[in-house]
């Protein structure tokens, strides 16, 4: 299984708790796939829906593909994520319980289908993205005086 990674989330950890992952396919059209073959895609603000029974993903930038005509697709356009049903009943009780969300953590090729990895998320607090960034910040530093040591 080779994985071409387009896009990553890199906010997403530090403002939410990932607590589960899912893998969806993506529903596009062919200049999407293009732009995205080509890297022009941005999951900053993004998020993903469940209505009527379907999920979607909203507020994913796909750049227009740079060799498109005049049937370029919308950039912002909403995407239908491809899920079981099973999978799609089980993240709507956790959404509607729990007060989770789903944050698109990347989108990605596998086997030469787009792919979106989606995390089950929690929004941290100011104070938890503080101390996140404080246990980094020890981590990094612990790893230097170790390699420094050695």
């Amino acid at each position: 299984m080779t994985e071409k990674i387009v896009a990553t989330n890199r906010k997403a950890y530090h403002d939410y708790h990932i607590h589960e992952t899912y893998e969806a396919g993506l529903s596009l059209v062919g200049t999407e796939v293009k732009a995205l073959r080509e890297g022009k895609a941005n999951l900053k603000d993004s998020y993903a829906v469940i209505k009527d029974n379907e999920a979607f993903l909203l507020n994913c930038r796909i750049s227009p593909y740079s060799h498109g005509n005049i049937q370029n697709h919308d950039p912002l356009r909403t995407r239908k994520l491809l899920l079981h049903k099973k999978e799609i009943s089980r993240l709507w009780g956790n959404i509607s319980r729990k007060g989770f969300t789903l944050i698109p953590l990347r989108i990605y090729f596998k086997n030469g289908k787009a792919k979106v990895e989606i995390g089950l998320a929690k929004g941290k607090r100011q104070y938890e993205k503080r101390t996140s960034i404080k246990e980094k910040e020890a981590r990094r530093e612990i790893e230097r005086h170790l390699k420094t040591s050695r």
